[in-house]
């Protein structure tokens, strides 16, 4: 099982709904990818789920992304697809937690800047937070002052608004660990540009680059 710790900077690539669009992450060195089961223009089935996190095994951590399911349904999820991580948007019940690390799955816990929560959830619970913005999954951008106020115990993954127009803009100033996107890199909802996929990673890994040497 691999750890967040052992790795170096983190790109993700969210919302993949196919195995073209997988291939394309994997192929440009994109660290992850988000399979998204919430309801979302991303959202994809189970099934779906279990397919790519199949073909895709070993070569990249294949994230589930879920708001609104039930524990159940997570579970159930990860039991079918195997994932190497778990992103929780909304409520992660203590009980959701055990059963997570019973079998060995990293967790994410996903913040909106806006809600209460961003500022006392306790994050030494999980491996990693996600800060995204109030509407998650709509490409809006969001202020970083928050966050770098904030500051973050474990492992931050920026996210919300992202492109290879403003990646690198937002790590010289959050200076996370990883970046996330999703609509910053499509041709259509759920589509991804290969090409900006590409420009996205390289300017991130650019980027996280610069800071290392500063």
């Amino acid at each position: 099982m691999p750890e967040f710790a052992t790795k170096g900077h983190f790109v993700k690539i969210c919302g993949i709904t196919n195995i073209d669009d997988a291939e394309a992450a994997i192929r440009d060195g994109a660290d992850a990818i988000g399979l998204i089961l919430a309801e979302s223009k991303r959202q994809i089935t189970i099934e779906a789920a279990t397919d790519l996190a199949k073909a895709t095994a070993g070569r990249v951590l294949r994230v589930g992304v879920f708001r609104g399911n039930s524990d159940s349904f997570i579970l159930d999820a990860l039991d079918q697809a195997d994932f190497d991580v778990v992103q929780v948007h909304g409520n992660l019940s203590s009980q959701l937690l055990v059963d997570l690390r019973s079998r060995g799955t990293l967790v994410v816990k996903a913040l909106s800047i806006t809600d209460d929560e961003f500022l006392h959830f306790d994050e030494s619970l999980v491996d990693a937070v996600l800060v995204d913005g109030p509407s998650p999954g709509s490409g809006e951008s969001h202020s970083w002052a928050e966050v770098t106020a904030r500051g973050f115990r474990v492992p931050l993954i920026a996210a919300g608004g992202l492109s290879p127009d403003n990646v690198d803009d937002v790590i010289a100033t959050v200076r996370p660990w990883g970046v996330d996107v999703s609509t910053g890199v499509e041709a259509a909802p759920g589509v991804k540009d290969h090409v900006l996929v590409s420009s996205f990673i390289e300017r991130a890994r650019r980027a996280f680059s610069k800071g290392e040497l500063k």
